[in-house]
């Protein structure tokens, strides 16, 4: 790792600030401890880390060229090894162990925070459990979707040829005049190619591969609650189902084809050497892994804000600096979206809702609409906003722990 810089800090100093723009170093402790804190605490995660030789942190911020999400303050003299963003590559073919340590890790970090968002979001979202692909395609039969409701039931009877709804599936399949096993898949073979609406991997089903959007556009979503709600539209570039191959749970999401569809599939048996051989995989996907950790992340520091105002400044101020939009006094920013869509994304719908805006435009002249369009004429008094309401939900729990 010479190659590398080496840095040292003398015992309780900080080596990273939560917050912190224009971060492109992340480091490996050589020596020492530290300790990593957040503002907001995730559910299910110490708030205070220690972290020692071998561990790593400012990885997400670094790679995903967002703000700090984690502070880290040094507990003891410690040596560090410093990796900039430019850098990784070269760590990759240094050190393969590293690079998958990484991803190993974001890719339990990850599941943690979407399980997390997932339960606080939709409050009855089921667990992954390959028993439950017979309800996906129950759901499906009922929807009058063949196709996904064949994908589902063929599933269940692959991975669960003892299960207790064989039977029903199995009628259900000769209902729709459809066989019992789904084609074989060629598990040596990269490419593979899908047709529009075909279904790629269904929810809950184990997973052995994670795939790479050569073409085309995929559709990722969830059924909660007898709806299918929609998680995100890939395009070209993308990498998704790694978290399957990773740390071996059955599929959190659907992923189905909308429009042909070309895919590159790496499976666990040749992940490592794929790893190794292209460090610019690796690359990628701890740089889309780290984007997407980020914006976790800030949904669940969303989620845990009581005032829906405080959510709502809070939501605007996440998609500006997913924009990666310059914050500075009088910096002007359009949205591009109106209320009524600002509002779906903090998950309020009624119409009454639209008053909690017009009160923040009442309130804080800076936010304005313009021709239906939200406009921020001033950036930096939005950052003072959102810190102000993150302030204020840090008081409220600490007032809470101390009654």
């Amino acid at each position: 790792m010479s190659f590398f810089q080496m840095v040292t800090f003398p015992a309780n100093s900080y080596i990273i600030v939560e917050g912190k723009k224009d971060a492109n170093n992340f480091y490996i402790i050589r020596e020492g401890k530290v300790r990593v804190t957040r503002e907001t605490a995730v559910v299910g995660e110490d708030p205070n880390q220690v972290l020692g030789p071998g561990d790593f942190f400012g990885v997400v911020a670094a790679m995903s060229q967002h703000p700090q999400i984690e502070s880290a303050t040094s507990l003891t003299n410690v040596s560090l090894i410093s990796v900039s963003y430019d850098q990784f590559g070269t760590l990759i073919q240094k050190s393969t162990a590293v690079a998958m340590n990484i991803i190993r890790f974001f890719s339990m970090k990850l599941r943690q925070f979407d399980t997390t968002i997932t339960r606080l979001s939709f409050r009855n979202a089921v667990e992954e459990d390959p028993n439950e692909l017979f309800k996906i395609g129950e759901y499906y039969f009922q929807q009058q979707n063949t196709s996904h409701a064949t994908f589902a039931y063929q599933s269940y009877l692959k991975h669960l040829p003892n299960g207790q709804f064989v039977p029903q599936a199995k009628l259900r399949l000769q209902t729709i005049n459809q066989p019992f096993q789904s084609p074989p898949i060629d598990y040596n073979k990269f490419n593979r190619n899908y047709k529009d609406s075909e279904m790629i991997f269904c929810e809950h089903e184990p997973g052995k591969e994670l795939f790479i959007l050569q073409s085309g556009k995929v559709k990722i979503s969830k059924i909660v609650n007898q709806n299918e709600v929609m998680l995100a539209v890939l395009q070209a570039g993308d990498i998704f189902g790694e978290m399957a191959i990773l740390d071996n749970k059955p599929r959190s999401a659907s992923a189905v084809a909308a429009g042909d569809v070309e895919l590159l599939a790496i499976n666990k048996a040749n992940f490592e050497g794929m790893v190794k051989a292209q460090p610019q995989l690796a690359t990628r996907l701890i740089t889309l892994l780290s984007e997407r950790i980020w914006i976790a992340y800030k949904q669940l520091a969303n989620l845990l804000l009581k005032d829906p105002q405080g959510r709502i400044v809070d939501t605007l101020m996440t998609l500006a600096e997913k924009n990666r939009i310059k914050v500075a006094p009088k910096q002007a920013y359009n949205f591009e979206i109106g209320t009524k869509d600002l509002l779906k994304m903090v998950g309020l719908t009624d119409p009454k809702d639209e008053l909690i805006i017009s009160d923040i435009m009442k309130n804080n002249k800076f936010i304005r609409l313009d021709m239906g369009k939200i406009v921020c004429s001033d950036m930096a008094e939005l950052e003072k906003l959102v810190q102000f309401y993150h302030k204020k939900a840090n008081m409220e729990n600490k007032l809470k722990k101390l009654k």
